[in-house]
């Protein structure tokens, strides 16, 4: 399984625009290399009542690397990917724009190839932070994600 060319912009229309909830929140990937990405969602447009935001705003921006991550190392061609579970701990309000980064190490990109062609999927784990604009984290993730193979 060979891993696609790096197009920040086939990227983030197969993840952020092809799913209409995180379009509309405004969640873009802003950087992305084998193995890495950074993800970044508005504080405008994403409020809730008490002018902060929104929990499931900030959820959406922690489940969506998972799948731009997966885009920057695997072959979309073979398998896909699909989170499984995920929690989410908030520790203080997001009253800025928020930013999260997913890492995936060259052994671990290894071994979840090599399970998906072996077992026909495989487990992956991110623990995330998400961070204000001033670097504070305001929340962090569990996600469970596999990747599974194409009709297996």
């Amino acid at each position: 399984m060979s891993s696609m060319p790096l197009d920040i912009k086939q990227v983030n229309q197969m993840t952020t625009g092809s799913i209409p909830l995180a379009r509309h929140t405004g969640a873009e990937l802003i950087e992305l290399e084998r193995g890495r990405v950074k993800m970044r969602i508005p504080f405008e447009g994403n409020q809730n009542h008490i002018n902060i935001m929104y929990a499931g705003s900030l959820f959406t921006i922690a489940e969506l690397p998972g799948g731009s991550l997966f885009f920057s190392a695997f072959d979309v061609t073979k398998c896909y990917p699909i989170v499984t579970e995920m929690s989410i701990k908030f520790l203080k309000p997001a009253k800025t724009a928020v930013t999260v980064e997913a890492t995936l190490s060259d052994e671990e990109i290894e071994r979840v190839k090599r399970e998906v062609e072996e077992k026909g999927k495989s487990v992956y784990i991110l623990n995330l932070e998400l961070k204000d604009e001033s670097g504070e984290v305001v929340a962090t993730t569990t996600a469970r994600y596999q990747a599974r193979a194409h009709g297996r």
